[in-house]
């Protein structure tokens, strides 16, 4: 057992899948996320972005925060949490949502599986536990992270579903948003249609202990498909094609905001389609009711569409190349759709009405030297890429 005073000596945690994770990383690119080391990029990031939109790519999961809610009142009390209805979500399914403090800003989005009658689990990208406790109170309930218990793999690609099914794991008939269960190493492993790339694609969920094991599994299984291990790097740019938003990079969460003006509400991130006006009270709902009936929304999350393919990361936006009205979250250059794409927060109505004359200030490297550069942005609708193949039950045999 690890000596607790000696946590300083490694101060990232490794995950279950980190042995296999760091023979494939032959360019030692590393990062920290939520406490663990993780992967950015392996051998080749476009080869790793192929793999997700081509063939299959695997991908270490295990930092995602993940917290088991459970008791009488688990459904109960996910309502008063968050802004869609959990009490509807049937057993063996997955939905996504999001939650507010009680001025209508958002603390985080994050997938919600139904695991039993009164079971739920719940995934996030940062930790809320002592928020999850606080809104416990009153409801027979019992809230716990268990992070370091489930391991996680995302399994994600045209191919992803053959590999399942190569490996044992017949996938044909689990629809998205729906999960199943399968004996595998004298354990239990749970798949769900679920992903981060807006392609086919499923997440699977393991107790640590068969979590190499599972690995090679898929590993060899993949193998005639081409299954290949990806970073983060990969997965970002398939996420901003699927027009997916994250925690700290395209909003910053309420409870972590040092400056009142930046946090934004479901409206102003696109998240209203979830809201379930007609389930009772939930936390912030009074503050979203005064925003929709008042019109009061400042800012709109966009997609768009920018001439060049310089990339535009971070960059300011101004209409008619003078007046300031937004700035962009997240940007790529597209290999699906050969576009210069971006996420994009801009104040209201430059969104809409006024959104004709758009410019994204850029300051491109040329040779040691910035230029400024004005490019010409076009509002356009996200999902930037969402193939058919995503949706399709039984999936493609590819």
């Amino acid at each position: 057992m690890t000596d607790p005073r000696l946590h300083f000596k490694t101060p990232l945690r490794q995950t279950p899948f980190h042995s296999r994770v760091a023979e494939a990383n032959v360019l030692n690119k590393w990062a920290a996320w939520g406490g663990y080391t993780t992967a950015l990029e392996l051998s080749d990031g476009e080869m790793e972005y192929s793999a997700i939109r081509n063939s299959a790519s695997l991908y270490d999961l295990c930092p995602m925060v993940k917290y088991r809610i459970s008791g009488a009142d688990a459904g109960a009390y996910l309502n008063r949490l968050t802004i869609r209805n959990a009490a509807i979500l049937a057993v063996g399914s997955v939905h996504y949502t999001a939650w507010c403090d009680d001025e209508g800003k958002l603390l985080d989005d994050g997938t919600l599986f139904r695991w039993a009658d009164t079971e739920y689990m719940l995934c996030c990208q940062e930790r809320h536990l002592p928020w999850l406790l606080d809104t416990a109170a009153g409801f027979d309930v019992a809230v716990a992270e268990i992070t370091e218990e489930i391991a996680a793999l995302s399994l994600q690609g045209p191919c992803s579903a053959s590999v399942l099914n190569a490996a044992g794991f017949d996938v044909k008939a689990l629809k998205p948003f729906r999960m199943a269960r399968f004996a595998f190493d004298g354990g239990e492993l749970t798949v769900s249609r679920t992903g981060f790339t807006g392609d086919l694609g499923y997440e699977l969920w393991i107790a640590p202990d068969h979590a190499v094991s599972l690995w090679d599994k898929l590993m060899e299984a993949g193998a005639p498909w081409g299954i290949r291990p990806i970073g983060t790097h990969a997965l970002d740019t398939a996420r901003i094609e699927a027009g997916f938003i994250v925690a700290n990079a395209d909003f910053i969460p309420a409870h972590q905001a040092l400056r009142e003006d930046r946090v934004r509400s479901p409206f102003e991130m696109a998240l209203d389609w979830m809201i379930d006006w007609d389930k009772g009270h939930f936390n912030g709902r009074r503050a979203l009711v005064a925003e929709r009936n008042g019109s009061t929304s400042k800012w709109a999350l966009v997609g768009l569409d920018i001439d060049s393919n310089v990339s535009t990361e971070g960059s300011i936006i101004y209409h008619d190349k003078k007046r300031e009205v937004g700035h962009i979250t997240a940007a790529t250059w597209s290999p699906a759709t050969k576009r210069n794409i971006a996420i994009a927060q801009l104040l209201r109505p430059y969104h809409d009405q006024k959104s004709d004359n758009l410019w994204v200030e850029v300051y491109a490297l040329r040779e040691l030297q910035y230029a400024k550069l004005m490019l010409r942005a076009k509002v356009t609708p996200r999902p930037f890429f969402n193939p058919a193949r995503r949706r399709a039950t039984p999936p493609g045999n590819y």
